[in-house]
């Protein structure tokens, strides 16, 4: 039930934006925790692909990744704060991490249902985006700080997620299996 495709763009997103690893060192703990991260997203690519190959469901995890990272690519390079190489990647980080869900809700859409487990997932995953806005929220108001790239992506990104939501609070919540309606 969980998208293999969704999973390394999650990967990518976090190397690209936690390439500064290398050339800023703000404490024992940030690097840890961000070389933790990152071994934990390879992880799970790597137990998809390679380990839980047999238990993957490769015809419904479908979705074309070049419709994705084409348009971001190419975003990254127009709409950044300064151009730069590092700029550039972790702007590419944002673009790309507000549309990294997109194949598994399009694996969910395509099976018409999904497991109780990767609902949950989903969900957390998708209320840890939305506590970013308020955290921009609470940074503006403390600290009048305010990234425009940051926040829109994370709107689009909490824009996709709200029928799920919606969902996941009428379905699952009443102890139901997420099924969509499938058409006729």
């Amino acid at each position: 039930g969980i998208s293999g495709k969704s999973q390394i763009l999650f990967a990518l997103v976090f190397t690209t934006r936690y390439l500064d690893l290398f050339t800023n060192f703000i404490s024992v703990y940030n690097t840890v925790m961000k070389v933790i991260f990152l071994i934990c997203a390879y992880v799970t690519v790597y137990m998809i692909y390679v380990k839980f190959r047999k238990t993957f469901d490769s015809e419904n995890d479908s979705f074309r990744l070049e419709f994705l990272l084409v348009p971001v690519t190419g975003l990254s390079f127009l709409e950044n704060h300064s151009f730069t190489p590092l700029e550039i990647l972790w702007t590419f980080s944002i673009y790309l991490e507000s549309v990294a869900i997109l194949p598994q809700l399009f694996m969910i859409s395509k099976t018409g249902e999904a497991e109780t487990i990767t609902t949950h997932y989903l969900f957390f995953l998708g209320l840890y985006r939305a506590l970013y806005i308020a955290n921009w929220v609470w940074r503006y108001h403390t600290e009048n700080f305010y990234d425009q790239i940051a926040v829109v992506s994370g709107v689009v990104q909490t824009i996709f997620y709200c029928d799920f939501f919606y969902l996941y609070v009428t379905k699952v919540l009443k102890g139901k299996k997420l099924s969509l309606p499938m058409p006729v």
